[in-house]
């Protein structure tokens, strides 16, 4: 399923989330434009290899240089390639722009960084000799995406949803679009954990993401400023329509 909208107005310019995309773009500008060798190199050091921290002796052994908390942060801002990159680019502006309007950009940032710390935590919690670099915002972007269905459960979400060769759209309430796009982490996750073969995803990360951004939504949220949420306990009857 693709969202291609939200009937949620806005109603401050999204300035952090603008931000954002543009340090990922140019984040992905820039190592992509390097040779495949340099890639690997940028994104073993910004990206987060568990096993660099899980075992320092083998990190060390491995030739990687100290680098602090950099990687913990860094690797939010990196993608495999235009596709990932603009897949979670995509679902931030879908999303983000109403958790902006609640918070304001400087805790919005804080906010999103946090739920890219609590992503990677649950991620490494599963993989934790995992010597493949985790790298990519979906974790952060799941943690907006949890916040979302907190404030705006009853919002509609217009959805692409391809069905063979068939596309479909149609009107999805928050809850049950992003019900169903958190429980497919899930039961992806734990297949993945059972034994199926990996995808390459880090289905825990989005998870982990998901429910910090449900559970800080409220810590930083600006009561004043939440003009269209549940938390005021407004009825919306918002459409589609321009």
């Amino acid at each position: 399923m693709i969202p291609l909208r939200d009937d949620i107005p806005r109603v401050h310019t999204p300035v952090a989330v603008i931000l954002v995309i543009l340090a990922n773009l140019g984040a992905h500008v820039f190592v992509s434009g390097q040779d495949p060798y340099v890639q690997e190199v940028l994104y073993r050091l910004l990206g987060v290899v568990p096993a660099r921290y899980a075992f320092p002796d083998w990190a060390a052994f491995a030739g990687f240089p100290t680098m602090g908390a950099l990687p913990f942060f860094s690797y939010m801002f990196l993608h495999s390639g235009w596709l990932h990159l603009i897949m979670n680019m995509w679902m931030l502006w879908i999303f983000a722009d109403n958790i902006e309007d609640v918070m304001g950009p400087f805790r919005f940032m804080a906010f999103y960084l946090l739920c890219g710390l609590a992503a990677l935590a649950l991620h490494m919690v599963f993989n934790l000799t995992e010597s493949a670099p985790i790298i990519g915002a979906s974790g952060a972007v799941a943690g907006v995406m949890g916040a979302y269905v907190t404030l705006y459960p009853r919002g509609r979400v217009l959805t692409f949803i391809p069905i063979i060769i068939i596309p479909y759209i149609v009107s999805l309430p928050a809850w049950l679009f992003l019900g169903i796009w958190f429980l497919s982490q899930i039961f992806a996750g734990l297949f993945e954990h059972l034994g199926a073969q990996a995808a390459g995803i880090a289905w825990w990360a989005h998870v982990g993401g998901f429910l910090a951004g449900m559970l800080l939504v409220r810590l930083f949220m600006r009561p004043e400023r939440c003009y269209h949420c549940e938390y005021k306990g407004l009825r919306r009857n918002f459409t589609f329509s321009e």
